[in-house]
């Protein structure tokens, strides 16, 4: 997986591109972790990214969280087998989603 990072002024667009897994979660994890001071806006652009798994959905959780009480996060450019995962876990309710 290769993660791309583009700053904004406070806005900052993370856009991981592969497979997010249970090998590459915890690499995502320490770009976020390394990132995030000042931003007020998250954006994950999952135009590239091609599967998600558990892990994956616990890094974007905690990212999530991070970013409620720094300002916001929404994900964008989703493909439909990551929408269908994030539909079957409830995320979809959580993730402010954006086509």
């Amino acid at each position: 997986m290769t993660i791309e990072k583009y700053q904004n002024g406070t806005e900052l667009t993370v856009a991981p591109e592969g497979r997010l897994d249970t090998a590459t979660a915890p690499e995502l994890e320490k770009a976020l972790k390394e990132s995030l001071a000042g931003v007020t806006e998250l954006v994950m652009d999952f135009a590239k990214l091609d599967y998600i798994s558990s892990a994956g959905l616990r890094v974007l959780l905690s990212a999530h969280k991070t970013m409620s009480r720094q300002g916001g996060m929404k994900v964008i450019h989703i493909n439909d087998i990551i929408m269908e995962v994030f539909e079957v876990t409830g995320f979809s309710d959580i993730l402010q989603i954006e086509a």
